[in-house]
């Protein structure tokens, strides 16, 4: 069974940390990673850096900038993937743009997920109708496409993204970027309920998500909360070890 299908079949709600691969520096991944899970990280999204992240926030353009600089490139992503898989069995998903994975290829992409034992994949600017090839490859090697739904996205496409994805939806809690201020909880909780009612897939919940009661409240109305811009300001500011595992910790308690 698929890593994120299996968690998510199991009732307790979920926290899933973002780190942006080969920041702060190149080498950072796997240490930042294997802390998120120390620190009680349920599963891992691995953002693939990217120069113009149309979804992303001032935030995660910042490492996505530092990390470009510092020469990361997505063969060594895949290689870091290996390396952390040697010491976890927490699910791993990538998310980046489609740019980069056309430019590799998308055939090349989905075997080296696959060797890399990879176990789901978002790209926020993949078309949906575009993507039901894609995802029918992912899913032929038992990855995960993880795709997204929005406040405005309507009820028939909501559960027409839920049949192609299968295993997991992303649900963005705002209309915006990350790590944007999220909106009235009024707002979010029918929306919320909105995608349950039209979709039997479980389904996380990310964009603005920063604190301890952010996360419970979010686990009390989805399967999971998704925590990315506020883990990354936290390595910007202070860089010293530890840093990450202790952020996780709170936002677990």
């Amino acid at each position: 069974m698929n890593r994120i299908k299996e968690l998510f079949s199991k009732d307790s709600k979920k926290l899933i940390v973002f780190i942006t691969a080969g920041f702060p520096r190149k080498d950072s991944t796997k240490d930042l990673v294997l802390e998120a899970i120390r620190g009680g990280a349920d599963m891992i999204e691995i953002g693939i850096p990217f120069s113009d992240p149309q979804a992303d926030g001032p935030v995660i353009q910042e490492a996505n900038e530092i990390a470009l600089k510092n020469g990361i490139t997505l063969i060594e992503i895949f290689e870091q993937v290996k390396e952390i898989r040697k010491q976890t069995d927490v699910p791993i998903a990538l998310m980046g743009y489609y740019n980069p994975i056309l430019k590799m290829g998308t055939t090349d992409f989905i075997k080296k997920c696959n060797d890399a034992e990879i176990d789901g994949v978002i790209l926020p600017d993949l078309p949906l109708n575009e993507s039901l090839e894609f995802c029918i490859n992912l899913k032929d090697k038992n990855i995960s496409p993880i795709l997204l739904v929005a406040p405005n996205t309507s009820e028939k496409r909501i559960k027409k993204i839920s049949n192609l994805a299968g295993d997991l939806i992303y649900a963005v809690s705002i209309l915006g970027i990350t790590g944007n201020d999220l909106s009235s909880k009024n707002n979010l909780e029918n929306y919320l309920a909105k995608v349950k009612e039209n979709s039997e897939t479980p389904f996380m919940v990310g964009f603005g998500i920063s604190s301890n009661d952010d996360v419970k409240w979010f686990n009390s109305v989805s399967d999971g909360a998704v925590v990315g811009s506020a883990v990354i300001k936290k390595v910007l500011k202070d860089r010293k070890k530890g840093v990450v595992e202790n952020f996780v910790k709170n936002l677990k308690k």
